[in-house]
């Protein structure tokens, strides 16, 4: 496997240059690799780790905890696999490779769900790694748990996760390879000895959060597939580092699927373990709980959960938000964008901490970020095999130099095809969502309870993509000489700006990735 620290011009020890534009082929030394044991180091963090609590304060029992995290861990791994093609191909970041399928200003929805997520997950990762930090210290050494030093707890854990997020990318492989995957992987396999002796494989469960059986599980379900789906839009950060002439598309897929299966499945896993070991008389907060359930010898490894997993983990999003915003706002920069995301995120943090009912407020937010992203997703992977894996560098990168025209254009920047139908998609899904008590859409019923969300999202936006295909061909500029892979294209090509456009579209085949020379 290629070491980042060998690689040309690729160095973990000094600040990242690159930004959004395209890395060029002489510094794309990562393999799928990189991308699977990013995706399994930065997730053996507390952050994920919850994920696999909320089946078992659902009411479920230990095996139907376990059923629910591994169909949902399954699931958000065949969603998410084909994001792990888009980097090599384009040379940038997801969002900004979307553009080819939403238009170059269509690429602002993924850019959006992007932010949603590193939001979340960001003030997530502060949270819990500031109440392993208080909770540890108060267990050990008796120092307050007030919430002033929890206040404190997460300013610590914050600044941490901005300082490698700024640092750039090659920092977090690193950190995420050598030293989260072998460490973290100890220190739970620690854990699972640590808390064996209150353990009952027979840990029947509770009440059930929705009532019956079914709606509670499939629920616990998708907030699981929600966590890995999520990772959607951050994958093509260390993907482009990545040649497209070197590793296959199904090498790809394997990694990115593999990694987003295993990396969440099994903190998941460890997290319902662990919480069905909590005594009745819990206070209803993750780590607190865990802190006070858990031997004396291994709190310890509790706070290292909390203080370099969770800080890894933190900048994943931070780092892919800070950006693909640099990108939108070029006066920001990456640093600076960095920082002002990393200030909305712990804003969320002290709310949701010291304002909102947090766990009602991450169940929502888990929901509501897979119902749009799915769609989004299921959208640009059909695109991408329309279009047979076929992209032009420089035109996905017209509406980050502030230009208007090529290929990607459209209609005023917007592929109504793709906008067309991630957005009904996306509706139906919010119509059919249940996150109670935050929120419950009027069709959430409709099965019974069962949470038919992000499924009627995911087929909706792809069957009204392929119908908009075959009815409203594509320009033909936007494919590779085969054309495209079903149907037929348009004569026309992309409508241009007269005054602002990009040069003329060089022929077929002069800038595209996968079928043909590179000037």
């Amino acid at each position: 496997m290629p070491s980042e620290s060998s690689a040309a011009g690729i160095s973990a020890a000094t600040m990242e240059q690159r930004g959004i534009d395209t890395i060029p082929d002489s510094e794309r030394h990562y393999s799928p690799w990189h991308i699977f044991w990013v995706l399994v180091g930065s997730d053996l963090a507390f952050s994920v780790i919850v994920i696999g609590w909320f089946p078992i304060i659902f009411g479920l029992s230990w095996w139907s905890a376990v059923t629910a995290i591994v169909a949902g861990c399954a699931v958000g791994g065949l969603v998410l696999a084909p994001m792990g093609l888009f980097g090599p191909r384009t040379g940038t970041n997801n969002a900004v490779s979307s553009g080819a399928h939403f238009g170059v200003a269509g690429r602002l929805i993924g850019t959006g769900i992007g932010l949603f997520s590193a939001f979340g997950f960001c003030a997530i990762t502060i949270w819990t790694g500031g109440d392993a930090l208080v909770s540890g210290a108060n267990r050990l050494l008796g120092t307050p748990s007030s919430d002033v030093a929890r206040g404190v707890g997460y300013a610590c854990i914050a600044a941490v996760v901005i300082f490698i997020a700024i640092r750039g990318i090659h920092l977090l492989v690193s950190v995420q390879q050598r030293v989260m995957a072998p460490l973290m992987g100890v220190v739970l396999l620690v854990g699972v000895v640590a808390f064996a002796g209150d353990f009952d494989s027979g840990y029947a469960g509770g009440e059930y959060l929705l009532g019956t059986f079914w709606p509670t599980w499939t629920l616990a379900a998708l907030i699981n597939a929600s966590t890995v789906i999520s990772y959607g839009p951050f994958v093509g950060d260390w993907a482009r580092y990545i040649s497209p002439d070197r590793y296959r598309p199904r090498q790809l897929m394997l990694a990115t699927g593999l990694g987003g299966f295993i990396g969440m499945g099994l903190p998941a896993l460890w997290g319902a373990y662990v919480a069905s070991t909590f005594p009745a008389d819990q206070t209803g907060v993750f780590v607190p709980d865990l802190v006070a359930a858990s031997p004396g010898w291994y709190v310890l490894g509790i706070v290292a959960i909390g203080l370099v997993a969770g800080c890894a983990q933190g900048a994943v999003g931070l780092y892919g938000t800070g950006l693909d915003t640099s990108s939108l706002i070029p006066r920001l920069a990456r640093v600076r964008a960095t920082l002002a995301i990393g200030a909305v995120a712990v804003a969320f943090v002290f709310l949701g901490n010291f304002a909102w009912n947090a766990q009602a407020t991450v169940s929502a937010f888990l929901i509501m970020l897979v119902v749009v992203a799915t769609p989004w997703m299921v959208i640009n992977a059909i695109g991408y095999w329309w279009r047979r894996g076929i992209y032009y560098h420089d035109d996905l990168q017209v509406f980050t130099r502030g230009q208007r025209g090529g290929r990607y254009w459209f209609t005023a920047g917007l592929n109504l095809r793709a906008v067309g139908a991630w957005a009904p998609a996306s509706v139906i899904g919010v119509l059919f969502s249940a996150a109670p008590p935050v929120y419950t859409g009027p069709w959430a019923n409709a099965a019974d309870g069962i949470d038919l969300s992000f499924l009627s999202a995911g087929v909706v936006g792809g069957v009204l993509y392929l119908a908009f295909l075959w009815l409203f061909p594509e320009p033909a500029a936007v494919f590779g000489p085969d054309g495209p892979a079903q149907g037929r294209s348009a004569d026309a090509v992309a409508p241009t700006a007269a005054a602002d456009a990009v040069a003329a579209p060089a022929p077929v085949g002069t800038e595209m990735v996968g079928r043909a020379e590179q000037p």
